[in-house]
């Protein structure tokens, strides 16, 4: 039997991305909604193009860094706040969820990571259900298995879209996706203010992580390398900093860490795909002026005849 599909779409990191990467565009009352409408025209397209059985999209809390932020106080310290333009957005993005009958979920405390983490570990159990996870996110790639594939959209054909199944993770980052969270744990992540080891750069991480598999082997065999000089390339101030910043090695993989134990009320029935409100939806569309996204709804016999009353 055919493995179903539960699509997951990375709502914040569709907004963050397309409110900085499409130019201008306002709405009918002048309001900004260039984000807006990156991110329906990537929900829509992920929803013709893969054709899910379920469908989900993930948003983050206002209060979505607070529980990392009890860990690390830094945590994302340098990061600037959310600009108005793009915050207002995000209030918009959620009435065309609705407008469409998909489910959304936000959790104050958790990330959104945290929250696609839990759904793919909820799929996870299912026997003939596998999911994708769209979004700009790279971080979401300590999720994939052999049941889990991460979709990042590139509409522009700059780069060009990838699907990243366990395979494409190795060749293109030189580890497996359950070792990530260990190269982060290493390296370190400036966008997210993680410290990471001092004076280990992306060349030493990796090279760590493949000759010892994961964090937790390198500092349990730390010792035995320093006496027996045994790794040629561990020695000296990289030595001495893994040494000493062995405790912020270990706090990094907890804040790099996704949480897949969320306490999110979920029902797998819930995510089912639904039919939607279709005039709600085209009467929004129209206020946003999307009327170029209308030929990406979900179609049946009636659409034509309300498409041609309201424009």
């Amino acid at each position: 039997m055919p493995k179903k599909l539960f699509l997951i779409i990375d709502g914040h990191a569709l907004i963050y991305r397309a409110f900085f990467s499409m130019p201008p565009l306002t709405d009918k009352d002048g309001r900004l909604v260039n984000a807006v409408y990156g991110f329906t025209k990537n929900l829509l397209l992920s929803l013709r193009d893969f054709e899910p059985q379920y469908l989900s999209v993930v948003f983050d809390h206002k209060e979505a860094s607070k529980k990392r932020k009890e860990a690390y106080s830094l945590y994302k310290a340098n990061r600037p706040k959310m600009p108005k333009e793009l915050r207002d957005q995000v209030g918009i993005a959620k009435e065309v969820v609705d407008s469409l009958n998909v489910p959304k979920f936000e959790l104050a405390g958790f990330e959104g990571d945290d929250l696609i983490g839990f759904l793919v570990s909820q799929v996870n159990q299912e026997k003939n259900l596998k999911s994708t996870i769209v979004t700009g996110d790279k971080d979401l790639l300590q999720l994939v298995n052999d049941k889990v594939t991460v979709f990042i959209p590139d509409r522009t054909k700059k780069r060009g879209a990838i699907e990243y199944n366990v395979d494409l993770v190795k060749k293109f980052l030189g580890i497996y996706p359950h070792q990530v969270v260990d190269y982060k744990a290493l390296l370190g992540d400036a966008s997210d203010n993680i410290p990471g080891v001092k004076g280990v750069g992306a060349k030493t991480a990796l090279k760590l992580i493949n000759d010892f598999g994961s964090l937790e082997n390198l500092y349990k065999k730390l010792e035995e390398i320093e006496k027996n000089n045994n790794y040629s390339y561990i020695k000296g101030k990289l030595l001495q900093n893994l040494k000493e910043q062995k405790e912020k090695a270990f706090l990094s993989y907890q804040l790099a860490k996704i949480d897949c134990l969320a306490p999110l009320d979920f029902n797998l029935k819930k995510c089912l795909i639904q039919d939607y409100d279709k005039v709600r939806a085209l009467a929004i569309f129209d206020q946003l002026d999307f009327k170029s996204l209308t030929s990406y709804l979900p179609k049946d016999r009636l659409d034509a005849v309300i498409e041609q009353t309201l424009f």
